[in-house]
């Protein structure tokens, strides 16, 4: 049984994965939706014409977890491609922060998505792929998004260095770095702070960032970057050092 795994799988990004995954591929049996939110994607499998599986979980549960791991052992799919999109942020002055949530977003952005990949690859063979989100945020440390701009950091290097380690299987991995994205994620992000007007005016719909994902993962490269803004944004972290962008980013508060 061939199988699409995505998670975070109940709200934007995800569930656009989920909507074009399902468009672009015919020899997959199977399509697993991951969240904690049963009702909301229930009512995405509607629309799919693949056979979709609906697995309302948390993937920062070790139990929910062992569920998962125990479901694989059990039916042995292969994977043909792991998305993930589970992951939040939350704007704000760090030291004025609720540490829980900003200890949250490194169990969900970092923790649970190298746990899933772990537990994926061995059911992973030639030419599956996996598609990482990360975001444009991890090309520079973010001054009042500091712990997700970090997480994403990890997830960027992260999936270039695993990309580098399984190519000898003809596995690819390719980290997805979209700037702001037209989904709810703000509705969490802004709970205790506002974004910089400049990256409401980059704002992107989730359907472009989705295609040139599933684009570049075919290709097998190693990022995905949506939109001239973002490539621009992506050259000028490589190009001006990080210290003098910093100071820069002070004044556009």
């Amino acid at each position: 049984m061939n199988i699409i795994v995505i998670t975070g799988a109940s709200s934007g990004i995800g569930v656009e994965f989920a909507l074009q995954l399902d468009n672009v591929f015919q020899n997959i049996d199977e399509i697993w939706m991951i969240a904690r939110r049963k009702k909301e994607m229930l009512e995405i499998a509607q629309h799919l014409e693949h056979t979709t599986r609906v697995l309302d979980m948390d993937v920062t549960k070790e139990e929910q977890i062992e569920r998962l791991k125990k479901l694989l052992a059990d039916e042995k799919p292969v994977i043909r491609m792991l998305v993930n999109c589970a992951g939040y942020g939350i704007l704000g002055d760090f030291s004025a922060s609720n540490i829980h949530e900003e200890l949250g977003m490194i169990e969900v952005n970092c923790k649970a998505l190298t746990q899933m990949t772990h537990l994926c690859l061995p059911y992973m063979k030639k030419n599956s792929r996996i598609i990482q989100l990360a975001s444009s945020a991890a090309f520079l440390p973010q001054p009042n998004f500091a712990v997700y701009a970090a997480t994403k950091a990890y997830v960027y290097s992260f999936s270039r260095a695993l990309n580098q380690e399984l190519r000898h299987k003809k596995i690819y991995v390719t980290a997805v770095c979209p700037g702001p994205v037209d989904t709810p994620f703000f509705d969490i992000a802004e709970k205790t702070g506002s974004s910089l007007a400049v990256k409401k005016l980059t704002l992107v719909r989730a359907d472009q960032v989705v295609e040139k994902a599933i684009e570049d993962s075919y290709y097998k490269r190693e990022r995905s970057v949506y939109g001239k803004w973002i490539k621009s944004f992506e050259i000028l972290a490589k190009m001006i050092p990080h210290g003098i962008l910093l100071k820069g980013m002070r004044f556009l508060k």
